[in-house]
């Protein structure tokens, strides 16, 4: 029995797996394999075969053989042979289904929402196609031969260098090359930090609990971080952000203070300020996720926290929305005693974000297509904003809209104990959205969590309401004003 798989590095036919066994002699064999393989699907109507030489050189039999056993098959009408364009399988050369086999139905395909107002989500139709194309073309054309071996855990320097100059110049933060680390998001930044599965394989810690966090925050990350065993404690909230004056013994706050996910708003300077001062004061650390910072409409966007103190301030970011998840890249700027213990963890080599993608990247930003990019989306998504503000004045009067200053979502405030019927009401037009409950924390409501002269009831200014999360940044162009008119009949009549 001889077994083969043609060398594609000639590049004609295609590779090619035989097994000759049996009666016959070796073309009786070559010719009932090849019979077998078309007959079974193995070959599918138009493959082109390899040519008698290299089929003739993989088995070790005479080139004749080869050329009778294709000649044997054109003449029973498995294969067709034309001059100048080799063997391929014939068209008409269907494998035998037997009666026995039954066919196996595709699964359906889960219908999706007739309208996407889902929080997070960019505008999948608006992903910059040609730019990204010419940013990729110049990266593979100019990419170093190393650069196709294995990665480094830090980060292509190209991304790197490129981050650092663009988040010094876009959102004030303060950092070099050397203290970024590039990695495939943010949820893979907390995995890293602390302790879930990292690109090494190792589950020890860079930072250990408890932790601070928003009282309202995304449930994916709670859930992350009590995985790796981190208790979260809920931080309140009002209107100018996170209470950080109720900090306590927790080692460290993980903050969104450019725009509050998901009630909207900047962490009052004040209390940036006080952040910062409780750090130093407790050795403590600040992990500011900085998820759409670039989206600010109404006036200049807000710096980061890491532009006051880089030694005290994880910075995380990604391009999630500023471009699309699909690209799974993200970094973190790193105080310069926690980029080993990463490097560490993430292993000796880069396991998660494509050397490829990173390049591609570095160009984008260098090149003026990522600013570009991010000024033509920043005036869609107001236009976006503006229009839902405007529908909900003239049909909704009575629902407030907060959070608008920036990002790509609105919070609806709803009157105590509607905000569970809303929801229903909007699925039932065929619309997705979320509840603004679904992202509280279990615990906000425990005073217990506090000392009793800190603890977070409502009656002292936190945020604990009713409402609606919705994202305005998802539906394409056409599908918006039909989402809009879809949305004002789902809501609570006033």
């Amino acid at each position: 029995m001889a077994e083969t798989w043609v060398n594609s590095a000639e590049g004609i036919g295609a590779d090619l797996h035989l097994e000759l066994s049996g009666p016959g002699g070796r073309r009786a064999a070559l010719t009932r394999a090849l019979r077998d393989a078309v007959r079974s699907g193995r070959l599918v109507p138009g493959t082109l075969l390899p040519p008698y030489r290299s089929l003739a050189a993989d088995l070790g039999v005479a080139r004749n053989t080869v050329a009778d056993a294709y000649a044997e098959l054109v003449a029973e009408g498995w294969l067709t042979a034309r001059q100048g364009s080799g063997t391929r399988v014939a068209e008409r050369a269907e494998p035998v289904r037997t009666a026995s086999r039954v066919p196996v139905k595709a699964p359906p395909r889960a219908r999706g929402p007739r309208h996407d107002l889902r929080q997070g989500k960019p505008d999948a139709s608006e992903f910059p196609r040609s730019a990204w194309l010419a940013s990729y073309r110049r990266a593979l054309q100019q990419a170093p031969n190393e650069a196709f071996g294995p990665g480094d855990p830090a980060g292509r320097v190209e991304l790197r260098e490129a981050l650092a100059e663009y988040l010094a110049r876009a959102r004030g933060v303060r950092t070099e090359p050397a203290r970024i680390v590039i990695c495939s998001g943010f949820a893979h930044a907390l995995r890293l930090l602390f302790g879930g599965t990292s690109g090494g394989g190792s589950t020890d810690a860079v930072l250990r609990g408890p932790l601070a966090v928003e009282a309202y925050g995304l449930g994916f990350h709670r859930d992350l971080l009590t995985a790796a065993g981190v208790r979260t404690v809920p931080l309140p909230l009002d209107e100018d952000g996170a209470r950080v004056g109720l900090l306590d013994r927790e080692r460290a706050v993980l903050l969104t203070p450019a725009h509050q996910f998901p009630t909207g708003g900047p962490l009052h300077p004040e209390r940036r300020a006080a952040v910062i001062d409780w750090a130093r004061a407790r050795g403590g650390l600040i992990l500011e996720d900085d998820y759409d910072g670039e989206f600010r409409y109404d006036r200049r966007p807000v710096g980061a926290v890491q532009g006051l103190d880089p030694e005290r301030v994880i910075h995380l970011g990604s391009v999630s929305k500023s471009l699309s998840p699909a690209l799974r890249l993200g970094w973190m700027v790193l105080p310069e005693r926690y980029v080993e213990p990463v490097l560490a963890l993430k292993g000796e080599r880069e396991g998660w974000a494509s050397a490829l993608d990173q390049l591609a990247l570095a160009d984008f930003l260098g090149s003026g297509s990522y600013d570009r990019h991010v000024r033509r989306m920043r005036q869609r998504y107001r236009r976006r904003r503006d229009r839902l503000v405007a529908a909900l004045a003239a049909h909704a009067p009575h629902v407030e809209v907060t959070g608008v200053a920036a990002g790509l979502h609105a919070v609806l405030r709803l009157p105590p104990g509607t905000e569970r019927s809303a929801v229903k009401a909007a699925a039932w037009r065929g619309i997705a959205l979320d509840g603004l409950t679904e992202f509280r924390h279990p615990e906000f409501r425990h005073p217990e969590l506090h000392e009793p002269e800190k603890a977070p009831h409502e009656d002292q200014g936190s945020i604990a309401l009713d409402g609606l999360v919705v994202g305005y940044a998802a539906p394409s162009e056409h599908a918006y004003g039909a989402a809009l008119e879809a949305l004002c009949q789902a809501l609570p009549p006033g």
